[in-house]
């Protein structure tokens, strides 16, 4: 399996990495380290068709511009082993992005992770899972609770990840391009 994912800025990494870090230090929470850069997965894929998925990538992020996002609040996938993350808000111009790469992706690679379907896609940074409890999750919630998680991120590239060993590290990134200004419409001549 392969990840297509939006690494986060500098800033926003040091963040999440601190976040992660306490949330290690508290509860002992250190399974989402399998994946030491902090992202956002817009998709999950088999990797049978790796040259064709790089492919796609490259041509998605040359017709795609820097994405800006915003997140609010703490969410929890429930389960046995339930997912703590920060939640990213929805916008038409996130789902188009998504909807479309879904697609291209889909055509190319046999299976698409199935939760990335885009209308049961929810986009989020993960900061617990796999070595989590329910317990463990509502007490890290209480720790995190006075924190704000509003936060304003561009996404400047699509990478892909894959694993090496026990990690799923970043093995290519094509970086999305700054918008294009759109030319104003001139209503009188003289302007």
């Amino acid at each position: 399996m392969v990840a297509i994912v939006s690494l986060l800025d500098a800033e926003h990494t040091l963040r999440m990495n601190h976040l992660i870090s306490l949330l290690e230090q508290e509860f002992g929470l250190k399974g989402v380290q399998t994946t030491p850069d902090p992202h956002l997965t817009w998709l999950t894929a088999s990797d049978s068709s790796l040259p064709y998925i790089k492919e796609a990538m490259l041509h998605a992020a040359s017709l795609c511009c820097k994405l800006p996002i915003k997140t609010t609040g703490l969410g929890i996938f429930p389960g046995e082993k339930p997912v703590l993350y920060i939640p990213v808000i929805r916008t038409a111009v996130i789902n188009h992005f998504q909807c479309h790469l879904y697609e291209a992706i889909r055509q190319i690679s046999p299976e698409v992770g199935h939760i990335y379907q885009p209308d049961s896609w929810l986009p989020h940074l993960t900061l617990a899972l796999a070595d989590t409890t329910p317990l463990l999750v509502g007490q890290a919630v209480q720790f995190l609770n006075t924190l704000s998680f509003n936060w304003e991120i561009n996404l400047d590239n699509l990478s892909l990840l894959t694993k090496h060993g026990d990690k799923f590290l970043s093995e290519c990134s094509f970086p999305l391009e700054e918008a294009k200004e759109e030319p104003r419409v001139k209503l009188f001549s003289k302007y």
